[in-house]
């Protein structure tokens, strides 16, 4: 009887031990979970920014900065970016620069872009696409030509309502080039043939393995002249010019700041700190320029 007693007595208690951590385990749960949703809210309701983290005090920039750097592109080439995506040669985009345009026209704090142009030119598409992004801009455009603002670029650049340059910038270049390297001697030196198994007249032209037929060279030399007085029209439209001064400076060369503006391809000779006060006069207060890219 007495081995029966304690046997119930150990059972009961062994029972009770279990129950008492049970219970301990949901209070201490209890009181974790709820603390948590003090703290940080529950799963179904908005995530909450924490305070440190917003800056209410700076006030947003009045003022969105281009940097038409390097080669004048299209559309970035994907094979020119590294693993980590980061571009790895100099140039610049008009699909970014219509992108940008129209991120100030829909941002009611930005009262001006101010583009800065450090480019020898490229793609005459390209430039003519920049130049109707700055032209058709809802916001005003000021370009301010640094080393170099010449042939595509100094085209982009016109689309603008005010263009600055330093006195040492080159500017202008009105003019096309469709030049390329032929290789046939170097080729002819080394050994190699040419196996041309093209169809149609003029689809292999600009092959540089082989020297251009008289007929290509008419063929190209036809479209050159066409984007070269194409070029010549958007500066005399665009800067309020006689078509006939254009068309006599358009010789692909460039020349200074202060020869520029007394040719009127640019408006002012002068630094960024001038431009910065330029913008300060037409908007009434200081300008904070905020960079895009």
């Amino acid at each position: 009887m007495k081995q029966f007693l304690r046997h119930i007595f150990k059972s009961s208690f062994s029972i009770v031990s279990v129950v008492v951590v049970i219970i301990f385990w949901t209070a201490v749960s209890y009181f974790v979970v709820n603390a948590s949703i003090e703290l940080y809210g529950s799963e179904d309701e908005e995530e909450i920014t924490p305070i440190e983290s917003v800056d209410n005090t700076k006030e947003k920039c009045n003022v969105f900065g281009i940097r038409l750097y390097g080669e004048v592109v299209t559309y970035f080439s994907l094979d020119l970016f590294d693993t980590e995506g980061n571009l790895t040669v100099s140039q610049t985009s008009s699909s970014e620069v219509r992108s940008i345009i129209k991120k100030a026209e829909e941002d009611d704090t930005v009262k001006y872009v101010v583009v800065e142009v450090d480019s020898p030119g490229g793609s005459p598409v390209a430039g003519l696409e920049m130049m109707n992004a700055l032209k058709k801009s809802k916001k005003p455009v000021v370009v301010f030509g640094r080393g170099v603002m010449a042939s595509a670029a100094y085209m982009a650049a016109t689309g603008a309502q005010t263009i600055f340059a330093s006195p040492f910038t080159d500017v202008g270049s009105i003019g096309v080039t469709a030049s390329y390297l032929d290789n046939t001697a170097k080729n002819k030196k080394d050994g190699l043939t040419y196996v041309d198994l093209s169809v149609g007249k003029y689809k292999d032209t600009f092959n540089p393995d082989r020297p251009l037929t008289s007929d290509e060279k008419i063929l190209i030399m036809r479209d050159v002249n066409l984007i070269h007085e194409g070029f010549i029209k958007t500066v005399a439209e665009n800067r309020k010019l006689d078509i006939a001064k254009v068309r006599q400076l358009a010789d692909g060369s460039t020349m200074l700041g202060e020869a520029a503006v007394k040719n009127g391809l640019i408006d002012r000779v002068g630094d960024i700190y001038d431009v910065e006060s330029f913008l300060e006069e037409e908007m009434g207060k200081k300008p904070d320029i905020c960079w895009q890219n």
